[in-house]
């Protein structure tokens, strides 16, 4: 079928988005609609960081398709066709610039719902970026389409009629073109390949002034259904004399008999002639030791098996239906779930303040049942990858097929079936990371975000630099959802928040079953070190309660804040330190690659052994990471099964499962790690967990960094004694003195908040003002510090001396080649001001990109810090 709009092909095919043909000029236009017809405009979103929408116009033909939320091509520029999404339609044309044809519709229902498209119109205006770069975010890769530019003969060209001489090249492009018949094409790589060049754009630019080729763009649809290759009885041979006929055939022919055996072994065809429609897995027969493959395509080519090809779902379940796994709520957790619906009653937004092992993942999964025995959908939250692994197969046991999972770890195609499994309503309850705020929800009655108080809800490079705990909220309002947050350590904002009335507040202050809060020891590492008494990196308090813990046959969780195997490789003779090319950071060295790493842009060098500023040999590594701790320990207990858990041993997508399933079954001892090890991890075993450095923790420049230490040190504690073993915690530091420690020691959430909130009033941090960070990036140092010295000034006229502190160069002040400069923005809370502040700096920043010597400076606003 084809479609002509203006100077277009569109090729239909199924299963494909549409083969996209620019023609250029030699198709007739399209006939002028009659002028009683209604000409229709849509404004879409394109994935791009632009300031608008852009209005497109609707083929008549396709008046009746064009679906808001649905994605269509359009053409953008002299050259680009992009997908896009359909933001509204209307009769409106454009008066700053005369509207193009929309190129093709690829959905005839949306795939962006209206409550989603209104969640990200607010996403845009409070994080301060475009909707093209929320639009970008949100959708999954496969969704999105890939154009790629293509030749193919003109239709007018014959050789024979070619007035024009043809170089050798040209020649060779015409050869592998074939006939005008063939609709053969070549893409520009292939062009390049056949040429064994690379500057081969002249060679096509000549082609098409000869006319000969012209140039388009196919556009191809990235997700692909999950097809697999199936085989049943033919239909003719299911009844039971057929079937007796059959096999005394095959009598002589044992290899095939085998494989028809098998077939039936597994498809009853005798008690059920409908199982043999669904018949099964070609590869079940074809990968089975004991038969022939080529014995299973004979019985295919004789038409006594018929293939034929099956989408699947890429989340396969044995059991299709939920799993009931019975489990009855405590006394108190059945009380802080009453008080829970009680506040629902007549709030929003609740908090369950509960201490690490308390049971709250029990609590969610009954209130998860309930909002979806009412018939509504439910989002889980959670912070890390790491946590869904365990999660899942807990609530996999309870609802069955009506779960999905979302991650960034999934392929684009597994996201794109969660994706549409949330639209056709199969997944009534989704469990995802932060990106699953951009499902297509459009029944939601609960959100749930565990672990609320985590920095990775927050989203930093690129835009939006979104907290997907703020972004939840929204949602839930937006829908008619009540949000339930959780947390043993909540955000100092989210509990004030509780205590000024405006969420409700439940605590649950003891562990579930006999379980009892762990005993917290501090040891010193100074007089450690005075004493001689150090190991490595382990005091002797440390490393002896390690061996006592494994001795009991118990396992171990060990938490260091950094990865890699030192932080810093040095010559002890001249003080030469490796340093990143591209970031004012030193490099680290990683034992298992060999290598020197930098962990903010990737760069990486190979490891030293001779000082290329004085020659000397006497380079020596400094510090330690979480790759040292696992090296040492398997070198100091030899009997020990020992796994490192951080990024460099989880970057494969199921390395987390693996990791996690070893150490649940007891096949590892010791797990070492950095912060995945802290979130929420539930293991029956683990008596014993050591913090091996808690001094890199608190000493940081951040308003923030006493609460993420008491956060972070109490999270990581409650993995130890959850199954009634009494657990124990080490933390090692060179400064046990410090205030947080007590805090930590006592469990006291509630004197830490009381500290902590009288030194945010004091200073004006949030709760009580609203932060905004602006950034200012350029590859020349100079050129960027006056940028943010005017930014800073355009800014102070705006909004005031007192709302705006800098700038300043950050701790950091060189991140891949461009040299950084930090100006923050203090803003009164009341949505008004903020809103019409974000107006000025938005004003401000104009100015300075205004400014010639300033336009190649990258201004970034981020808007809640983390």
């Amino acid at each position: 079928m084809v479609r002509r709009y203006g100077p277009v092909i569109f090729t239909i095919r199924p299963y494909a988005i549409p083969v996209l043909s620019l023609t250029l000029d030699f198709i007739a236009p399209a006939a002028a609609p009659a002028p009683d017809r209604v000409t229709l405009f849509a404004d879409v979103i394109l994935p791009l960081p632009l300031p608008r929408l852009y209005t497109y116009r609707v083929p008549y033909e396709l008046n009746d398709s064009v679906v808001i939320g649905g994605r269509v091509i359009v053409q953008f520029g002299a050259k680009k066709t992009l997908s896009c999404i359909v933001a509204a339609v209307h009769e409106t044309a454009p008066k700053d610039y005369q509207a193009k044809y929309i190129l093709e519709f690829i959905d005839d229902a949306p795939v962006v719902t209206q409550p989603q498209l209104k969640l990200f119109r607010w996403m845009a205006d409070y994080y301060m970026c475009t909707i093209g770069e929320v639009i970008n975010a949100a959708l999954p890769s496969a969704l999105k389409l890939s154009s790629e530019s293509r030749i193919q003969l003109h239709p007018g060209f014959s050789r024979e009629e070619n007035e024009y001489p043809l170089s050798t090249q040209e020649e060779l492009i015409v050869d592998a073109l074939g006939v005008v018949e063939d609709g053969k094409a070549l893409t520009f790589t292939e062009v390049g390949d056949l040429l064994g060049i690379t500057s081969f754009h002249k060679v096509i630019k000549s082609l098409m002034h000869k006319d000969v080729i012209f140039l388009f763009e196919h556009t191809a649809d990235k997700y692909a259904p999950k097809v697999v290759k199936k085989v049943r009885l033919a239909h003719h041979f299911v009844a039971e004399a057929s079937l007796e006929q059959l096999f005394e055939q095959l009598t002589s022919k044992p290899k095939q008999l085998d494989v028809l055996m098998k077939y039936m072994q597994r498809v009853p065809v005798y008690q059920n002639e409908h199982a043999n429609q669904a018949g099964i897995e070609k590869a079940y027969l074809t990968s089975s030791p004991h038969l022939s493959a080529s014995a299973v395509n004979t019985l295919i080519k004789n038409g006594v098996l018929e293939q034929f090809d099956q989408i699947v779902s890429r989340f396969p379940l044995e059991n299709e239906g939920a799993i009931q796994m019975n489990f009855s709520l405590t006394e108190a957790q059945t009380t802080a779930r009453d008080e829970i619906m009680a506040h629902f009653g007549e709030k929003e937004i609740a908090l369950l303040h509960g201490v690490t092992g308390a049971g709250k993942t029990e609590i969610y999964i009954d209130l998860i049942r309930k909002a979806m025995d009412g018939g509504g959908q439910v989002l889980y939250l959670l912070p890390e990858i790491a946590l869904t692994a365990q999660i899942v197969t807990r609530l996999m046991r309870v609802f069955g097929t009506r779960l999905g999972v979302y991650h960034s770890k999934f392929s684009d195609n597994e996201r794109v079936e969660v994706w549409n499994g949330v639209l056709s309503g199969r997944f009534q309850v989704v469990v995802g990371v932060r990106s699953a705020v951009f499902l297509p929800f459009d029944n939601l009655a609960l959100i749930i975000v565990d672990e609320e108080h985590e920095s990775s809800y927050k989203q930093y490079d690129p835009a939006p630099r979104y907290n997907a705990r703020e972004v939840a909220l929204m949602m839930a309002n937006f829908q008619g959802a009540k949000t339930l947050l959780g947390s043993a350590t909540p955000a100092v904002e989210t509990y004030y928040q509780a205590k000024q009335g405006r969420y409700g507040l439940v605590s649950l202050t003891k562990r579930f079953g006999e379980a009892g809060m762990p005993e917290i020891e501090l040891v010193d590492t100074r007089k450690a070190r005075e004493h001689k008494t150090m190991h490595n990196h382990f005091t002797a308090d440390l490393l002896g309660e390690v061996e006592r813990t494994l001795g009991r046959q118990e396992q171990v969780i060990l938490f260091q804040n950094r990865r890699g195997y030192a932080p810093v490789v040095a010559c002890q003779d001249c003080g030469w330190i490796p340093k990143c090319t591209n970031c004012a950071v030193s490099l680290s060295y990683h034992k298992h690659s060999h290598e020197l790493r930098c962990h903010y842009c990737g760069y990486h060098d190979s490891m030293v052994s001779k000082c290329p500023a004085c020659g000397s040999r006497a380079v020596k590594t400094q510090g330690f990471g979480t790759e040292k701790i696992e090296d040492d320990l398997k070198i100091m207990l030899p009997q020990a099964n020992i796994q490192r858990m951080d990024l460099d041993t989880t970057r494969a997508k199921n390395s987390y499962q693996t990791i996690i399933a070893d150490f649940e079954k007891q096949a590892t001892n010791v797990l070492v790690g950095t912060q995945m090890v802290t979130k929420g991890l539930d293991f029956a075993n683990v008596s014993l967990v050591g913090i091996i450095n808690a001094d890199s923790i608190i000493h940081y420049p951040d308003f923030r960094a006493h609460e993420r230490a008491y956060q972070m040190f109490v999270q990581v504690s409650g993995r130890a004694g959850r199954k009634g073993k009494k657990g124990k915690v080490i933390i090692q530091t060179a400064d046990p003195t410090q205030v947080i420690f007590d805090k930590v020691i006592r469990n006291d959430y509630i004197e830490f908040y009381n500290y902590e909130i009288v030194q945010r009033h004091e200073h004006g941090y949030p709760p009580f003002m609203r932060v905004i960070k602006m950034t200012v990036k350029h590859i020349d140092q100079a050129v960027g510090e006056a940028a943010a010295i005017l930014l800073t000034q355009e800014l102070v006229e705006r909004l005031g001396r007192a709302a705006v502190l800098g700038p300043e160069a950050p701790y950091i002040f060189r991140i891949r080649n461009f040299y950084l400069q930090e100006i923050t923005i203090k803003l009164d809370r009341a949505h008004t001001v903020l809103k019409q502040a974000k107006q000025l700096i938005c004003e401000a920043m104009d100015m300075v990109k205004d400014q010639k010597e300033f336009r190649q400076a990258r201004l970034v606003a981020d808007v809640d810090p983390m």
